[in-house]
């Protein structure tokens, strides 16, 4: 099904909902809405007004509710949980994957965590309490502790019956972890490797010993990472004794991939990142995400008042001079950002490192001077026949023309080679690559073309 078939689709079906519970017909709304995926039951919920949200909610199946929730944004979830007894909230939290609950309860104000964790079993409280504990952006942080573990001396039809008994409560059971007494992580299997032998195969006989795991403390991105290069379903999460304490699970690490490509667009785009959604952020917070970077950026483009400033003589001398800036600027803003950008996202993907700076630098010279060419030979065709000639211009001259396209050429170099070399420098400096691409490097770029162009001026014309 494709977008617009999907949107057709989900318009009906809310239509046919409001139509129901507009008229009262609870026991039809109740049986058409607990045939619906959860995350369109969670998108349909937002929309409706406090009471009428908590009334549908109320008639989902216990199962249904519970998954319903975990696609519910924090603040619809504190309305809910305000609004439910202590009986009803107990059985969503037990229902709830430990990975999904730790999120939640991330966002929560105290008092209503307190309430949350007091209504959990005392299992799922100390569960709960270990994952709180692991550090922000951790992997250990978004891990799930449902998942199923094997023993190597068991044969294939002892885990096919370990999974029937167990299977119900683990967030996968594709993917299984093999591990010794002590939960050290010896090997992994899948379904399919069970179901391609006979039922009297051991399974240290077929599983793999080369897993691919990451500890606790490694950060979440390079966790994710793991999934995008190795095409994973789930990764084994271990402590620094190799034993077996979670899974992350594909679901959460696309996750983490959209919330770090967010960050790293806002943080290139000069905004602070802010975790919420556009409309979940108000003005004031929008606001002071924006602002720091703005004032920064203003008190930076003094810079270039201060060149201009300086060659006010040169201006004077020869005004026409001056309709090229913006021209000059602009273009070699956006070479720069092209160059930072791409570099930006290459080593985010993991295909470019500091080991590759003069492999990086010397593409992008090559580049430049392709791209510098190009933009200068059409840029004094442009001058001469549009700007002297049809726009009548006379004080445009094959100097004036030469010079501007020369600072072109060479400005795009510099700021290609700026682009490219900044975010690797910050990133082996320990900065955010992010930090240095389009804004950043537009301020250094456009005060360079600036200089370049006005000694330009002053030596090939004389000023």
């Amino acid at each position: 099904m494709n977008q617009e078939d999907f949107k057709e689709t989900y318009g009906f079906f809310t239509e046919d909902l409001d139509r129901l519970l507009e008229e009262r017909k609870y026991r039809e709304l109740q049986e058409k809405i607990n045939t619906v995926k959860e995350a369109d039951i969670a998108e349909y919920l937002e929309e409706l007004s406090g009471e009428r949200r908590l009334l549908v909610f109320r008639m989902l199946q216990k199962d249904l509710a519970s998954d319903v929730f975990a696609f519910l944004p924090v603040d619809i979830q504190k309305l809910i949980i305000d609004s439910i007894t202590d009986a009803e909230l107990g059985n969503i939290i037990e229902d709830l994957y430990v990975d999904d609950a730790v999120d939640m309860l991330g966002e929560l104000p105290a008092l209503v965590v307190r309430r949350v964790l007091k209504n959990a079993t005392p299992k799922t409280r100390r569960l709960i309490n270990q994952f709180l504990k692991y550090p922000e952006n951790s992997a250990g942080s978004i891990m799930t502790a449902e998942y199923l573990s094997l023993r190597r001396e068991m044969s294939v039809y002892d885990a096919f019956d370990y999974i029937r008994t167990h299977g119900q409560d683990s967030e996968t059971v594709y993917d299984l972890f093999v591990t010794d007494n002590g939960r050290h992580l010896e090997g992994s299997v899948t379904v399919k490797d069970l179901l391609m032998h006979s039922y009297e195969t051991k399974i240290g006989d077929i599983m793999d010993s080369n897993v691919i795991r990451c500890t606790t403390t490694d950060d979440q991105e390079e966790a994710a990472e793991l999934f995008n290069r190795y095409d994973l379903l789930s990764l084994p999460v271990v402590d620094q004794e190799n034993r077996l304490v979670g899974i992350v699970t594909v679901d959460d690490a696309v996750d983490v991939m959209e919330d770090e490509a967010t960050e790293d667009i806002e943080k290139m785009a000069a905004i602070i990142p802010t975790e919420l959604s556009y409309f979940k952020t108000g003005v004031f917070d929008t606001w002071k995400s924006r602002i720091p970077w703005l004032l920064l950026l203003m008190v930076s483009a003094t810079f270039t008042g201060i060149i201009i400033n300086n060659f006010e003589s040169a201006l004077a001398a020869c005004v026409v001079l001056t309709g090229f800036i913006p021209m000059l600027m602009d273009t070699a803003g956006n070479c720069g950002s092209q160059a930072s950008v791409t570099v930006i996202r290459a080593m985010s993907l993991g295909d470019v490192e500091f080991s590759d700076f003069l492999r990086v630098v010397w593409k992008e010279v090559r580049v430049a001077l392709a791209c510098s060419v190009s933009l200068a030979l059409v840029s004094f065709a442009k001058i001469w026949f549009v700007d002297r000639t049809i726009l009548g211009n006379t004080g445009i001259t094959v100097m004036v023309d030469a010079v501007v396209c020369v600072t072109l050429a060479v400005t795009v170099v510099c700021a290609k080679l700026v682009g490219c070399m900044l975010p690797m420098l910050a990133k082996r400096i320990g900065f955010d690559p992010a930090v240095m691409a389009s804004p950043f490097i537009t301020t250094i770029v456009d005060a360079v073309s600036l200089l370049i162009y006005f000694l330009f001026a002053q030596n090939l014309l004389g000023i």
